[in-house]
């Protein structure tokens, strides 16, 4: 009998599954990954089997034996996964009975390749998570590392890519701080809904057997277990939402990519990429191309296929489990992997990039980006703000057409538009003025901003 032909499901068949069929519906390639899941859960079954008399401890013991050996015979190479197999439980199981012989066969009692695979992915997302949260907290922990060295740096602050009010780069740094902060916390609340044993449900309505799903939940180190059992079987949104969350953080780096893209240019000259983490032309010997945070924006957008592709997979399934759902682990793998790729590479991006304070405040000081503090100044002076706003107005016009920065309009022209105009308004003009006398919590006036780097200090662990 073929390989094919032998498939552990195959007694209700009199012919073997046709090899194109076979080779179609196979999902040893991806799922192969999921080995150690699937090792460690029939671990915890089999010994679930001992305990409850369903079948003899001794049995129980020599199915455990086995399976340690097979993990240790994949961990060195001793057995590879080929082609002609269906997926990674019918392997290991068969396997298992190969080496052991018909006592093998007990260790599906009371469960199916359903809950199977299911517990597979949670427990595998129980690893990974952790992992990718990690990832997150280092890029945070490179950019707090730059936000330190630059607390006072300014630069020009942009809205509709327009250049509006002086900023500090710290403060613009800590932005993203906030954003990964968040993408934390969604990965940490994912963890909590993934942290629930699907083991037990078997096919979708449970089993006859007496088994304890309690007791292969506190094995596995599961929460709780799954309430109903077509529900553990049946549905992926767990993986949806991961994947979402990875989308998310994928967006994020995306963003920041693009304006270390941007700020690497001879047209903003903000920062500098070390060669560590650039590349040359193969005909222009003068470039120098920003590829790895071009690769971690273009990388965006396999993340989001990923979200596409589970969403549009689970959409209008019937209940309960369906073939389809075979298709939830490239994108689940991919997603991860990506992610977490992404993560690691704008960590060192950072690290190896230099931002180049001077060139930044030379941008902010020739240019108009304190026009919002001549209107604030007007306001103070007991002029409505509307009119202050159009005085200002009619202020930048003038600097405009006489090409000068704000700081260089001589006073009798200021007080030509307005004679509340004194002296003083040019501390005003001064961009570190500027971020000083934003005082709202969560500003760009330094005192909030090492308030702020301060707090994500304890928050990360970087107190030294």
């Amino acid at each position: 009998m073929s390989e094919v032909n032998s498939a552990l499901w195959a007694g209700r068949f009199s012919e073997a599954i046709a090899d194109i069929a076979h080779r179609f519906s196979s999902s040893i390639a991806l799922d192969g990954k999921l080995w150690r899941e699937d090792i460690r859960g029939s671990i915890a079954h089999a010994r679930m089997l001992g305990k409850t008399g369903i079948i003899a401890i001794e049995e129980s013991d020599q199915i455990i034996a086995g399976l340690e050996a097979i993990a240790q015979d994949i961990e060195t190479g001793a057995f590879v996964f080929d082609a002609s197999m269906e997926d990674v439980h019918l392997a290991i199981e068969k396997r298992l009975t190969q080496q052991i012989g018909s006592v093998g066969g007990k260790l599906h009692t009371g469960r199916s390749r359903n809950d199977q695979v299911a517990l597979d992915e949670r427990l595998y997302l129980k690893r990974a998570i952790p992992e990718l949260t990690g990832k997150v907290s280092e890029v945070m922990n490179s950019l707090l590392a730059v936000a330190e060295k630059h607390i006072e740096t300014i630069l020009p602050g942009y809205t509709h890519l327009q250049r509006a009010q002086p900023v500090l780069l710290s403060h613009h740094l800590l932005a993203y701080v906030e954003m990964f902060g968040r993408d934390s916390e969604r990965l940490n609340d994912c963890l909590r809904r993934v942290d629930r044993s699907p083991l037990g449900a078997a096919a979708f309505a449970g089993t006859s057997y007496p088994i304890s799903r309690e007791m292969t939940s506190i094995e596995l180190e599961f929460a709780s277990v799954l309430a109903n059992s077509i529900d553990a079987v049946s549905d992926r949104d767990y993986l949806i939402e991961l994947v979402s969350a990875c989308s998310i953080i994928m967006m994020h780096l995306s963003r920041m990519a693009e304006e270390l893209v941007i700020w690497s240019t001879k047209e903003f000259g903000y920062v500098t990429m070390s060669d560590a983490v650039t590349t040359g032309s193969s005909i222009m010997p003068q470039k120098k191309n920003p590829d790895m945070a071009e690769l971690i924006r273009g990388k965006v957008g396999r993340v989001y296929g990923s979200l596409i592709n589970l969403l549009t997979t689970m959409k209008a399934l019937p209940l309960a489990y369906n073939r389809d759902m075979q298709e939830d682990k490239q994108p689940m793998f991919d997603a991860i992997e990506t992610t977490g790729g992404s993560l690691e590479m704008m960590a060192f991006l950072l690290r190896e990039t230099t931002f180049h304070s001077a060139r930044m405040l030379s941008e902010v000081q020739n240019d108009l980006l304190t026009a919002t503090e001549i209107a604030d100044y007007l306001t103070r002076k007991g002029v409505p703000f509307r009119e202050a706003h159009g005085i200002t107005g009619s202020i930048v016009a003038y600097a405009v057409d006489h090409n000068l920065p704000l700081i260089s309009i001589p006073l009798d022209v200021l007080q030509s538009y307005s004679l509340q105009f004194k002296e003083d308004i040019y501390g005003y003009l001064n961009p570190m003025t500027s971020v000083r006398e934003k005082t709202t919590v969560g500003s760009t006036n330094p005192d909030m901003v090492r308030k702020a780097i301060a707090r994500w200090n304890v928050k990360l662990g970087r107190m030294k």
